[in-house]
C-alpha cells in the first residue's frame, strides 16, 4: 500500500461528529445517560476513547450535545422562515406535520429530551425549556386563533397532549411505513387539538392518605419511588432509602438484596397495576366503545394516583439486568396488546398495529400532561386529561 493510501485510510470522515452524536443519542435514549459509558459509544463508531474526547472533552459534554441537537431539529423544521402557512389550520397542520416527520427521522433517538433531560444542568437545562417552550408556542398560536374561546392553560394543556402523542413513536418499535406513521399522528392530533375540555368538576385535590400501618417492605418501595423520582435512580443509595423509612441501610438488605432489585420490584408493581386497569374497564362496561372510555378513565386516575411510579418506570427501567428488563417489557407489551385488542373492538376498521400506535400515543400524552399540573388530581383535571385520552383512542 502506498503512503498516499495509507494517509486516506487514517482520514477521518467529515462527519464523524455527527456519527458520534448519533450513537450517543441512541446508546442514551435506549439506555439511559449512566448506564453508557465513553468507550461504548465510541467502539460504536470504530473508533477508541481518547479520540472521541478529541470531539467532546467529557461524558456530559457529549450528552448534553447530543440532547440539544434534537431539540434544535424540532425548532428547525418549525421555524416560521420554513412553514409560511398564513391560515392557521393550514399553519397547524404544517407544524404538526413537521413535528412527526422529525420525530420519525429521529426515532431511535427522539426519547432522549423527553426522559434524559433531567441530568442536564444549568445553561443547558435552561436551553432545553426554552427551545421546547418555543416548539409549544408554534402550536398554541395558531391554535388560538383557530380556537379563540381557548384559554391560554387550555390551549397550553392541547399543545402538550399533541406534541406528546407524536413523541410516543420513540417509546416502541411497532412497524409501520413513514407515511402510514404520519397519516395516524396527525389524525391523532387533529383529534386533540379539536377536543372540548370540561370546565366542570372539583378543584378540590384529592389527598392520599400517609402509609401509616404499611408493612416495612411496603414503606421502602414507597420511600424509594419517590427518591428515584426526585434525583434519579443513580443519585440515590440504600443509605438514603433507608433513612428515609428510619431504618439502616443494612436494614435494607432484610426486605430487599439489592437496590436494583428494589427497582424491579417497584416496576412490577407498576406493571400488575397497568394489567388490572384493563380487567376493571372490561369488567364495568356494556360495549367496546363503553369500555375504551372505562380504560381512559381507569388509567388517568391510575396515572394521576401513581405518577412517581410511572415516572421511574419509563425512565428508570434501563438500570433493570437485561434478563430481568426483557421479562419486564414482555409484560408491558402484553398490556399494550390487550389495550390494542380492546381498541380494534371500538373502532374494527383500525389495524392492528395502527391500534398499537394510538394506544401508546394515549399512555404517553397522560402522563406528559400529568407532569406538566404535577399530577394534581382534582377531578376536573383528570376529566379533561381523560378527554383528550379518549380523543386520540376513539377520535
Amino acid at each position: 500500500m502506498t503512503d498516499t493510501g495509507a494517509a486516506t485510510q487514517r482520514r477521518r470522515p467529515r462527519n464523524r461528529k455527527a456519527q458520534i452524536l448519533t450513537a450517543a443519542a441512541e446508546a442514551f435514549s435506549e439506555r439511559g445517560y449512566h448506564p453508557v459509558g465513553i468507550e461504548e459509544i465510541a467502539a460504536t463508531v470504530g473508533i477508541s476513547g481518547p479520540a472521541l474526547y478529541r470531539h467532546f472533552p467529557t461524558k456530559y459534554a457529549l450528552f448534553a450535545s447530543a440532547v440539544l441537537r434534537l431539540a434544535d431539529s424540532l425548532l428547525a423544521a418549525t421555524d416560521p422562515a420554513v412553514i409560511t402557512r398564513e391560515d392557521p389550520e393550514d399553519r397547524l397542520d404544517a407544524v404538526i406535520g413537521a413535528v412527526i416527520r422529525t420525530t420519525i427521522d429521529n426515532r431511535r433517538t427522539g426519547g432522549l429530551y423527553r426522559w434524559e433531560g433531567r441530568y442536564l444542568v444549568g445553561d443547558d437545562r435552561r436551553a432545553l425549556r426554552r427551545s421546547m417552550a418555543t416548539l409549544h408556542e408554534r402550536v398554541t398560536n395558531p391554535l388560538r386563533q383557530l380556537r379563540p374561546d381557548l384559554s391560554e392553560a387550555d390551549a397550553a394543556m392541547l399543545a402538550t397532549a399533541s406534541i406528546s402523542a407524536v413523541a410516543s413513536i420513540t417509546a416502541h418499535r411497532s412497524a409501520l411505513s413513514a407515511k402510514q406513521i404520519e397519516e395516524s399522528m396527525l389524525a391523532a392530533a387533529r383529534s386533540i387539538l379539536r377536543t372540548d375540555l370540561p370546565q366542570q368538576g372539583s378543584e378540590s385535590p384529592h389527598h392520599e392518605s400517609v402509609l401509616e400501618h404499611a408493612s416495612k417492605r411496603e414503606e421502602l418501595l414507597h420511600h424509594s419511588i419517590r427518591l428515584f423520582y426526585l434525583h434519579g435512580y443513580h443519585e440515590v443509595g440504600l443509605d438514603d432509602i433507608g433513612a428515609a423509612a428510619s431504618i439502616t441501610a443494612s436494614s435494607v438488605y432484610r426486605y430487599f438484596p439489592s437496590k436494583a432489585e428494589l427497582l424491579e420490584a417497584a416496576l412490577h408493581r407498576a406493571n400488575v397495576q397497568l394489567t388490572d386497569t384493563l380487567a376493571g374497564a372490561l369488567e364495568h362496561s356494556n360495549s367496546p366503545v363503553d369500555a375504551v372510555r372505562t380504560f381512559a378513565r381507569l388509567y388517568t386516575e391510575l396515572t394521576f394516583r401513581q405518577g412517581e411510579l410511572v415516572a421511574v418506570y419509563f425512565a428508570e427501567i434501563g438500570n433493570i439486568p437485561a434478563d430481568r428488563r426483557t421479562a419486564l417489557r414482555r409484560i408491558q407489551r402484553h398490556n399494550i396488546d390487550g389495550w390494542a385488542q380492546l381498541l380494534r373492538e371500538a373502532r374494527p376498521n383500525t389495524s392492528v398495529v395502527v391500534s398499537k400506535f394510538l394506544i401508546h400515543a394515549a399512555l404517553g400524552l397522560v402522563f406528559d400532561v400529568g407532569r406538566t399540573v404535577r399530577f394534581e388530581r382534582s377531578d376536573r383535571t383528570m376529566a379533561r386529561v381523560q378527554q383528550t385520552m379518549t380523543a386520540v383512542l376513539l377520535g
